[in-house]
């Protein structure tokens, strides 16, 4: 399982923000928020909002400082003359260096559910030299305004800079956890009504490399506190062949990962769907990894998305952005509403990796019990109900498990839960990854579009 719930920073967010207090909370004066700038970019479904910039035109209208729009198959963002120089101090080397830096700033966007959560995720690519540094700023419907918080320093690699989270940012209405912006008080009704987002691409003194951004966006969301949620009804009876992979087939090995496999149940997801898409890492690239191991790609995983501050393989935004150091694929983060929302995907050929947290006696079939954990969605019985790559299982050949499905969507869904020691913990309300092809299938497209995605 997943060591994400177990660190402080995550026990955190997921008792104080995903848990929402709705009902009676204290209503907050609203104040006009900017208008979007490319409004048909926001697409909404009643408790969350995802916005992605990734068209030319996207690009075209951010405010820029040294870098420039690029066209073609996948438009991005990338360094044309740098706005300056800068020294970063990486707090996990100690290593001071100067860097070459660009900054690009997104036009506001008027969130259509003013959110408690901002997830932000990003697709890049970072040759060696380079690295991005992403930041959201943002107004509450109180009229204020947050600070700029750094919600990632993010590289492919690892021999530049460390990626890395950033702890301790807070003003008192809002704190980042690793990963996730959050409302710290959502009872008093303080919401985000709108955000920017920055991006700063970095690239040593000297050299012509560069990063390129290809997709930047987040995802805002305001789900109200429950312990259960009402059953969907089955409507999609499909089974996607997707790679097997168990997290446990790694344990002990690369303890500097995260302890080792028993915690890769994210990376490990990753792989599984990243080569459901046909996709894989080279064996330069796997030539690090101790050729006794079995499936050395998901140690790959595991140090490729390893967060040094966090000191886990489970960030989210980071995995996402992994996935998309494939050559045409794109990976988001996002909250879903429920398994019908699921099967729209399952039916267009996209699976899922999908957060929750139970007890042993949650989820029939399961054997053990969590405070977090990822598995890959990849089907739905005649009967509705889930079936589940499961990384906890304790080899490849058992990986494929089939979960009754009151119980799964419920333990999904839910914000809030008893936890083994009888206290009330926090669930996820419906996170997800989605990893996808950079052109979708029109079918594909649809479905994304139901959920939320373009």
């Amino acid at each position: 399982m997943s060591s994400r719930a177990q660190q402080p920073s995550r026990r955190n967010v997921l008792a104080a923000a995903v848990a929402v207090a709705v009902t009676g909370a204290a209503a907050v004066p609203a104040t006009a928020a900017p208008a979007d700038a490319a409004a048909g970019g926001a697409a909404a479904k009643g408790l969350v909002d995802n916005r992605a910039w990734v068209t030319y035109a996207d690009w075209s209208e951010g405010r820029a400082r040294g870098v420039r729009p690029v066209a073609g198959a996948r438009p991005g963002i990338v360094i044309a003359t740098p706005a300056g120089v800068t020294d970063y101090t990486d707090p996990h080397t100690g290593t001071t260096a100067s860097w070459e830096y660009a900054t690009w700033t997104s036009q506001p966007h008027r969130l259509t559910v003013p959110a408690t959560e901002v997830i932000p995720s990003w697709n890049a690519d970072t040759p060696d030299g380079t690295w991005i540094q992403v930041e959201l700023q943002g107004t509450y419907n109180d009229g204020t305004d947050t600070p700029w918080y750094v919600m990632g320093r993010w590289a492919a690699g690892d021999q530049d800079i460390r990626r890395t989270s950033v702890d301790d940012q807070t003003d008192g209405k809002s704190t980042v956890w690793t990963d996730t912006f959050s409302v710290d008080d959502a009872s008093t009704g303080l919401r985000l009504v709108s955000y920017r987002l920055r991006l700063t691409l970095h690239r040593r003194p000297g050299t012509k490399a560069t990063p390129t951004v290809w997709r930047l966006g987040a995802m805002g969301s305001d789900v109200p506190d429950r312990f259960t949620v009402p059953a969907s009804t089955p409507r999609v009876a499909r089974e996607l062949t997707v790679p097997r992979y168990s997290q446990n087939t790694h344990v002990g090995q690369y303890p500097e990962y995260d302890n080792g496999g028993e915690a890769w149940c994210s990376p490990t997801s990753s792989q599984m769907i990243i080569e459901y898409w046909g996709r894989k890492p080279t064996a330069e690239q796997l030539a690090w990894v101790n050729p006794e191991f079995a499936d050395p790609q998901v140690c790959h995983a595991a140090r490729h998305t390893f967060d040094y501050q966090y000191e886990g393989c489970g960030n989210w935004p980071f995995n996402a952005a992994y996935a998309a150091t494939y050559p045409g694929l794109q990976g988001v983060v996002t909250r879903l509403e429920s398994l019908t929302d699921l099967e729209k995907l399952i039916a267009a050929g996209i699976p899922a990796i999908t957060s929750q947290s139970f007890l042993a006696t949650e989820l029939t079939g399961a054997g053990y019990g969590t405070s977090g954990h990822l598995m890959t969605v990849i089907g739905f019985t005649a009967e509705g109900d889930v079936i589940a790559n499961d990384p906890a299982s304790p080899s490849n050949e058992a990986v494929r498990r089939v979960y009754k499905r009151s119980e799964w969507e419920n333990i999904w869904l839910r914000t809030k839960r008893y936890n083994a020691s009888g206290k009330v913990s926090s669930g996820t309300g419906g996170v997800c990854y989605l990893y996808f092809p950079a052109h979708p299938t029109p079918a594909q497209r649809r479905a994304l579009e139901a959920v939320g995605i373009r």
